[in-house]
Formats: C-alpha cells, sequence, structure tokens
C-alpha cells in the first residue's frame, strides 16, 4: 500500500510530524460500527507502531497500517487537505473512500 500525500495536506500534516515524536497510521475504524465491514478510514498520530502494524512507504511521509485491514483499500491512494473545510479526504484513482477523513491527534 501507498499513500501520496498532496502539497496541502502536506503542509497541514507537517506541524505534526516534523519533530519527530509523532507518526502517521492509516486506520480501518470499526469503533461503534457493529461489523468490520462498517468501519470507515481514519488517519491517526502515533508514537510508534504496534506490534501488528506494518510501516509503508509514503510520499513524502511513511505511515503506519494494520495488514488485516489491507483489503479495504487500494494499494495506490492520495490524501489530500481543504483548508476551506478544514478538512482532509481520502481518494484513489477509482473511488473517493470519504470527503471528511477523520484526524486523530490522541
Amino acid at each position: 500500500m501507498r499513500i501520496t500525500f498532496t502539497p496541502a495536506a502536506v503542509e497541514a500534516l507537517t506541524p505534526y510530524i516534523e519533530d519527530g515524536q509523532k507518526q502517521l497510521k492509516l486506520l480501518h475504524d470499526t469503533e461503534g460500527c457493529g461489523c468490520v465491514m462498517s468501519g470507515v478510514p481514519a488517519l491517526q498520530l502515533i508514537e510508534q507502531g504496534g506490534p501488528d502494524d506494518r510501516l509503508a512507504q509514503g510520499d513524502p511521509f511513511p505511515f503506519w497500517f494494520e495488514p488485516r485491514h489491507e483489503v479495504f483499500f487500494e494499494p495506490e491512494l492520495r490524501i489530500d487537505y481543504n483548508a476551506e473545510r478544514y478538512a482532509y479526504s481520502l481518494k484513489s484513482d477509482n473511488q473517493i473512500y470519504t470527503l471528511n477523513l477523520r484526524f486523530v491527534k490522541n
């Protein structure tokens, strides 16, 4: 899996990760969904990946993800940021996953 971050997303995310203390993780969030098939994507700030996480190369940021959830995403993804809406989006060439990608800053 690979994520390309648009220039707008890079500008919005850099302040959160530039000091090297936090990293990004793409989630398939199933909290309150009742079923893993009903999960929604989210982007989370983490200190380090967990034992079940895999680190993937993104452009320009690496990111963590859980391999068991990889089936819910296409191999090539794109994260953008709309400053007017204060909203991230997750897309591929084939579909829009969400125009309101939740950003969990913990």
